[in-house]
């Protein structure tokens, strides 16, 4: 079988499978909804806050795409464990090193897409709401932003799919990932702040500051994240060439 046809075979499971596909949606509108809730509501009033950082308070909402994100990467690999799928792919593709490297790379491509799309369009209606504070892409750092928050979404649900392969289990890398994203990063970093920068959520989130403080710049932390990403990869990929399907 081709590449071509390989890559093919792995968008058609994609958008066949309900929870993949809306964990994929769910990047974009869950990250836009809660960005004009927000901005609609609190905008103007923490934007007149002493601090306020107006390029990174912009993707605020990208908190919540991550986990989209992370679910998104989950269940895309997760679905070839459930009722003997995995024997059934690699009967069709016996190559496992190019079945494998078609879905990571389906899997990359579509939270990038889906990425950059939310970035940009979170960012324009969160400024829409902010009238005589609102920011514009011409401020200083706000494409690079844009550009590189789709990428920070789509490396995590490259971490995720690789850890979903390594484990063989949806369940377990969601149990470590969200928690990890949402609590843990941000106990270390309040303990060891230095440790912390190298986290990949923390090190990927460098990108969206206008100033990024300490260690790593903006580039340099998504190079980290891209980092953990590419392990999770390359562990997932060990787990399939030697494991029994």
């Amino acid at each position: 079988m081709s590449t071509s046809a390989v890559l093919r075979s792995e968008w058609i499971k994609i958008k066949s499978v309900r929870a993949s596909l809306g964990s994929l949606i769910a990047v974009f509108v869950a990250t836009v909804a809660i960005t004009v809730l927000a901005f609609a509501a609190v905008g103007t009033a923490e934007a007149d806050n002493a601090g306020y950082e107006p390029l990174f308070s912009a993707f605020y909402a990208l908190n919540f795409g991550q986990i989209a994100a992370i679910s998104f990467g989950t269940t895309a690999m997760s679905s070839e464990y459930l009722n003997g799928a995995l024997r059934i792919s690699l009967s069709a593709v016996p190559r496992r090193g190019l079945f494998y490297g078609a879905k990571a790379a389906v899997v990359g491509a579509l939270a990038l897409g889906v990425g950059i799309l939310t970035s940009f369009v979170g960012f324009l209606s969160g400024q829409a709401f902010l009238g005589e504070y609102a920011i514009g892409l011409g401020h200083a750092g706000a494409v690079r932003a844009c550009v590189g928050g789709g990428v920070y979404l789509a490396l995590m649900a490259l971490l995720a799919a690789g850890l979903t392969t390594l484990l063989r289990s949806g369940v377990a890398v969601l149990s470590i990932l969200i928690p990890f994203t949402l609590i843990v990063s941000f106990v270390v970093g309040d303990v060891a702040s230095g440790v912390a920068e190298f986290l990949p959520d923390r090190a990927g989130q460098q990108v969206l500051h206008e100033n990024p403080s300490g260690t790593l710049g903006p580039w340099a932390g998504l190079a980290v994240t891209a980092a953990w990403a590419a392990a999770a990869l390359l562990a997932g990929w060990w787990a399939v060439r030697r494991r029994d399907a």
